[in-house]
Parts: C-alpha cells; structure tokens; sequence
C-alpha cells in the first residue's frame, strides 16, 4: 500500500486530496450549524472575570464570549466554529448579535464593564455600526463601560482601518483590547499606532509560566511593550496559583483564565451565581 505522501503526489492540478475535502466538509457542516443557529436566535453570553493582580476578588471587567447552540441544544464554545465562520458574511452577522447582547447586558446591569469580541472585517459592516449606534444612545456611561476585543492576526488585515476605527470609538469612551498578543505578527510600528488600551497576553506564553524560562523571559517582555506604550496588561488562561503570583510579580495588571473562573452563561453578577460561588469557596 502506498502511504499518503505518495498519493497526495499522485493528485492533478486542481484535485481535492482526501484531507483536504474532509477539512472543507467541515467548515461546511460548521457555518451550516452557525446560520441555522443564528435565524432561530439561538445564540448567547457566556461570561469570564477578569480580575486585578494585586486584588483577585476584585473583579476588572467581565468577557463576553458567544456561544450558539446546535439542533440538540448543546452549546458550542466559539473555538469550535469561529474559523470557519471568520471570512464569511456569516462571521459579520455573529459578530453583530455579540454586539447587541453586549450592548443589552451593560443597559440592564449598569455595575459592569464587558468586553466583547470582534473582527476588524467587521468595521463599517451597516448593521454592526447601527447597533453600536443603538445601544449608545440614551445612556452615556455604556460607552464607557464597553471594551472590544480585536485579535491580533484579524487587526494586521487592514491595519490603517482598524487605527481610524479604534480613534474614533476611543473619542466616545469606548476602550479596545489587543486580544491574543504575542500569537500573530503585530509589527512594533503598528502597535504604536493602533493605541490600544489593553493588550490580553496570548494563554500559550501563561500556562505554566511560573516554570518555563523561555516564556517568563517572553511574557516580561510583552509586559514591558505594554508598559511602554501605556497599555494595561491582561494574561489570559491563569490555570494555577504559581502562574497567578509570578504574573503578578512582574506587573501584569489583570489576569483572566479557570483559576478565577469559567465562562458561565449564567451572569455572575445574579445573586443565584454569587451565592453559589459563595457556598463553593466556603466548602
């Protein structure tokens, strides 16, 4: 039998390898699953602290991170589709509904701050724009309370947009995050004009810090990038009291991941989610 290098050699020009179809089918499946969701509005927040370093209980701002539910209601984090949906008008509609169900959390709950994500091809999408429109109005403290959260990799597509786009929200209150810094190809030059507020720490260069050389030297570096250009710091997937106390030492301002809390789509702010905490530490 011959093996798979010898086979995919063997392809026409323009012919599907078998792997290949199979990643395809799917993306394909995925974005079906994603749109389904998305016409019969079945879609949510599920929501993770950020806490301060120097004071774990006490809460920076919480992420909002959607979630949509399949034909048997099994929720579906957004690691599991966000890719395949990305490129597509799909990725712009998801991106909207996050928005406005941001947007609605922040009305009703006017003690928080939540941020939420977005793709930087999502900037001048009509409906996007109108709803951020929306939601401002009547109530000037929610700009204020709102942060979006741009990749990295999605910001680096159009890098002079996304800089006009951010200045001019930046005007209204709003805050904006570098989210997953140190994963993509953010050149220093850009990230000086792009003025973010805060950069979140990619979670491959935090897990296990308190032990690995080369990522603590990594990880220092970064923070210190942030420091320079003013930047709050946040180091995203905290797993373990070490990770905590050495992010800590070194001056991260904020640190989120399962060591302060899972994304819960129950918000933890209600009391039924405070008491169960609560009863949860006690025990």
């Amino acid at each position: 039998m011959r093996n798979g290098k010898a086979r995919f050699a063997d392809l026409e020009p323009g012919e599907t390898s078998p792997l290949d179809y199979a990643v395809i089918s799917r993306d394909r499946k995925t974005m079906a699953m994603v749109a389904d969701a998305l016409r019969h509005r079945d879609t949510m927040l599920a929501f993770q602290p950020v806490v301060q370093s120097q004071r774990p209980d006490r809460i920076a701002f919480y992420e909002g991170l959607i979630r949509v539910l399949d034909d048997t209601g099994r929720i579906i984090p957004a690691r599991e589709f966000i890719n395949a949906v990305e490129n597509t008008e799909t990725g712009r509609i998801l991106d909207c509904v996050a928005l406005e169900t941001g947007l609605r959390v922040l009305q009703k709950t006017p003690h928080i701050r939540l941020s939420i994500n977005m793709s930087a091809r999502s900037i001048g999408f009509p409906r996007w724009m109108r709803s951020l429109k929306q939601g401002l109005q009547g109530d000037p403290t929610i700009g204020e309370r709102l942060i979006l959260e741009i990749t990295e990799r999605s910001a680096m597509t159009v890098p002079e947009l996304a800089a006009r786009f951010m200045l001019d929200l930046q005007k209204r209150g709003i805050a904006f995050a570098l989210d997953d810094f140190g994963s993509g190809y953010t050149s220093l030059r850009y990230l000086r004009d792009f003025h973010f507020d805060l950069v979140k720490i990619d979670g491959e260069f935090v897990r296990g810090v308190h032990g690995d050389a080369d990522n603590q030297v990594l990880t220092r570096a970064m923070v210190e990038i942030a420091r320079q250009f003013d930047m709050f710091t946040v180091a995203e997937s905290v797993e373990s009291q070490a990770d905590s106390r050495w992010l800590a030492s070194i001056g991260v301002d904020c640190q989120q991941g399962y060591f302060f809390g899972a994304p819960t789509v129950q918000p933890p702010w209600d009391p039924p989610a405070r008491l169960q905490a609560t009863l949860h530490r006690a025990g």
